[in-house]
């Protein structure tokens, strides 16, 4: 039994899956993991999801469960010496789960330490994490482990949880609170149960005697007591788009200013690395080609680095993206042609561009009539190469990019009798 000045969100944590709310689709009736459970056989895991959506409760749920060793680790502050530490007492309790909370945040020789206790069966990993796991956990564990991605719980959810905090904590149940709105508690929890809870304790925390909850109640304390900069909340969304927007609109100080609030926020370091890399392809392209490289390097170099000194190495990347010519021509061109291809389908490749191994395909005139660029002027060949459903189609157009129409000036010219564009 928890004391009650612990967290709400702890207080009400379930200790059962039959007590756990949402993620039906994983502990469901036929949900995977409930089915491992049963079975004894649990595998390593990593679960996906966003923040207070359960992926702790469903680790800690496993353990009891299954009646095995539990051991945890928070990738923030333990190292590899704390993992080794715990796969040397895993030797003499076989079978040991050992969570591991932001798992994400391990760099790879800490990954690397869990490879061979993992392979071995010496410990049942459960990763949780709120980061893509295909970026964020090397290839050698995952390939180790099985992925399971949780939801955002939704409304029915997210209120169910709240009527049952008020009827079965100790504390809250004691007092008269009325549940009169609940649309403000859902739009500042953004279906994050832990948030939600908490924001209830704050609440009740606040105000003496009876309580009816309303929106405007909610809003009250919540501006009193939550953080300015949530990295999980809206604001971890409002400013990664005004930096992002920022850098688009080529305003180097606007720029620097949003990364800044998220730096003193505490934002993970190559969640903003990772932004300025999709920009540089996204909203720069080849209007300037090295921007890509710039914040590649600047990915790889604050992941070495890590706080403080990265903030350097991210503010000289923002503002030199920031103040580089911009062009969106890639990017369009490339959504154009999946647009295209869902519409129309498997169009088949003309003959002449067909790979021909085989005599059999040489019979069927594969690569017949094929001209190679290079044994023509300019090294350009004026045929069509997309099929014919598409002849003449365009998808890329570098508009009135200066830097962009300037390296594609040749070729314009050679499309010009093609295309007539």
């Amino acid at each position: 039994m928890l004391a009650a000045h612990s967290p709400l969100a702890e207080r009400m944590r379930p200790s059962s899956l039959e007590d756990l709310v949402g993620q039906e689709h994983l502990v469901g009736i036929n949900g995977i993991i409930r089915k491992a459970i049963a079975s004894g056989n649990v595998p390593s895991m990593i679960l996906w999801g966003p923040p207070g959506v359960g992926k702790t409760t469903i680790a800690n749920i496993i353990a009891n469960e299954v009646k095995r060793p539990f051991t945890v680790l928070s990738a923030i502050s333990a190292g590899v010496k704390d993992i080794r530490e715990v796969i040397e007492k895993a030797r003499f309790a076989p079978r040991t789960i050992l969570f591991i909370d932001e798992i994400h945040r391990f760099n790879k020789s800490q990954q690397d330490a869990l490879l061979g206790a993992v392979e071995k069966g010496t410990i049942t990993l459960i990763g949780a994490t709120t980061e893509n796991p295909s970026f964020e956990v090397n290839s050698a564990l995952l390939s180790r482990c099985q992925v399971y991605t949780l939801k955002s719980l939704n409304e029915n959810e997210l209120i169910l949880l709240v009527e049952q905090a008020l009827k079965k904590d100790t504390s809250l149940r004691e007092r008269k609170i009325t549940l009169q709105e609940h649309q403000a508690l859902l739009n500042i929890s953004g279906g994050d149960a832990r948030k939600l809870l908490n924001l209830i304790d704050l609440i009740c925390e606040s105000i003496t005697g009876d309580i009816v909850i309303t929106d405007a109640l909610v809003v009250e304390v919540a501006q009193k007591r939550i953080s300015i900069y949530d990295k999980n909340g809206e604001q971890h969304y409002d400013i990664i788009s005004a930096f992002i927007k920022s850098i688009r609109g080529s305003d180097p100080n606007a720029a620097v200013y949003y990364l800044a609030r998220m730096i003193e926020g505490g934002e993970d370091v190559k969640f903003i690395a990772r932004r300025m890399v999709i920009l540089a392809s996204e909203d720069i392209g080849n209007a300037n080609p090295t921007a890509l490289i710039m914040a590649t390097n600047t990915f790889q170099a604050v992941d070495v680095i890590g706080y403080p000194e990265a903030r350097i190495i991210l503010s000289q990347c923002a503002i030199y993206l920031a103040s580089s010519q911009k062009s969106n021509a890639s990017y369009v061109a490339i959504d154009n042609a999946l647009k295209i291809v869902r519409e129309t389908g498997d169009l088949a490749v003309p003959l002449s561009l067909r790979n021909a191994p085989t005599k059999l395909m040489k019979d069927m005139n594969y690569g017949k009539e094929y001209h190679y660029a290079h044994n023509f002027q300019n090294n350009f060949v004026p045929i069509e190469f997309l099929p014919e459903e598409l002849k003449n189609t365009k998808f890329y157009d570098p508009g009135n990019n200066a830097r962009e129409e300037e390296m594609r000036v040749n070729l314009r010219k050679l499309w010009k009798d093609k295309y007539n564009y």
